[in-house]
């Protein structure tokens, strides 16, 4: 089998894929990688010949409001019609131009612009229609931003757009060899030989999986070289066997330069999905159609939202 885990950004010199293969004695990981034409990149591990399964750091899924709204009923038919709709991901300057049709809001900062008022144009009462329940907070980490705000650091609406928009819906409608989790079934179903599987990983929840602490922030280097040795137990217990570049790597806090961050993420979700694979996270889904069937779920993810 082979496993891997791409950080994702609306920059490509930023999204890094770290990958690895399990045989008998465990996983042999490589040292992360520029992810470049992703299609390119499932056909390559693919064409080994063994089940692939692909980690993303963005959004996979739609908040039951708007599919309500939209009429969506199934997530993946919904990413696949997307391909013949351009214009469905234009990013609105400012509240008149929203429309379930164009969801993604705003450019830039302007006066009135709360996630409350960009519930109230698309009809909905309140802010908390537009995140799914993986969104929310829960007891164990605070919440996400929702799918379609695109602005600040807290926020994963860009990164939906490049991925959905320049991958995976012309190469869901085009018919190519993927499938996404939880939508088409259990992981453990949907991996055979030839099929890509996808999957939501956060990196900032296999962290806390993983039983990494991480003091300071991950965007300074100093921070994430003084976490090595929690990063080494956490592939040890995995049996994650590290090839000598990603040894350095990690040892040197992933380089000083400002794709550092994207490399350890990569590496971190890379350790959370092997964690699932392997059994030492449950491959759990909350019995909800609506999450299995539009919303989606963070894979590992075992914590349910708090109340409202």
């Amino acid at each position: 089998m082979i496993a891997a885990h791409a950080d994702w950004s609306t920059d490509p010199r930023k999204r890094w894929v770290s990958i690895a293969r399990r045989d008998a004695g465990g996983w042999r990981a490589e040292a992360p990688q520029p992810v470049g034409d992703p299609a390119a990149l499932v056909a390559r591990l693919l064409a080994e010949g063994v089940p692939l399964a692909l980690g993303l750091d963005l959004p996979l899924g739609v908040p039951r409001a708007y599919a309500e709204a939209a009429g969506i009923g199934f997530f993946p038919d919904f990413l696949r019609g997307l391909a013949a709709s351009p214009g469905f991901f234009t990013v609105n300057a400012g509240l008149d131009g929203l429309a379930l049709g164009r969801p993604f809001y705003p450019v830039r900062g302007i006066k009135g612009m709360t996630r409350a008022a960009h519930a109230a144009a698309l009809g909905f009462a309140g802010a908390a229609a537009l995140s799914r329940l993986c969104d929310r907070a829960t007891a164990e980490r605070p919440a996400g931003a929702p799918v379609f705000w695109t602005l600040g650091a807290n926020q994963s609406g860009k990164a939906a757009i490049a991925a959905w928009r320049d991958w995976l819906a012309p190469a869901l409608a085009a018919g190519g060899p993927l499938r996404l989790w939880p939508f088409e079934g259990p992981l453990a179903t949907l991996l055979a030989p030839g099929t890509a599987v996808i999957a939501e990983v956060y990196p900032a929840e296999a962290l806390r999986h993983c039983g990494i602490r991480l003091a300071g922030s991950k965007r300074v280097r100093a921070d994430r070289a003084a976490a090595a040795e929690g990063l080494q137990a956490a592939m040890m217990a995995r049996r994650v066997a590290p090839c000598p570049a990603l040894t350095e790597a990690v040892r040197l806090g992933f380089g000083a330069d400002a794709a550092g961050e994207d490399r350890f993420d990569s590496v971190i979700g890379l350790l959370g999905l092997i964690g699932v694979l392997d059994g030492l996270r449950p491959d759990f889904v909350p019995e909800d159609p609506a999450i299995r069937r539009i919303e989606g779920w963070v894979l590992g993810q075992t914590a349910l939202p708090r109340p409202l």
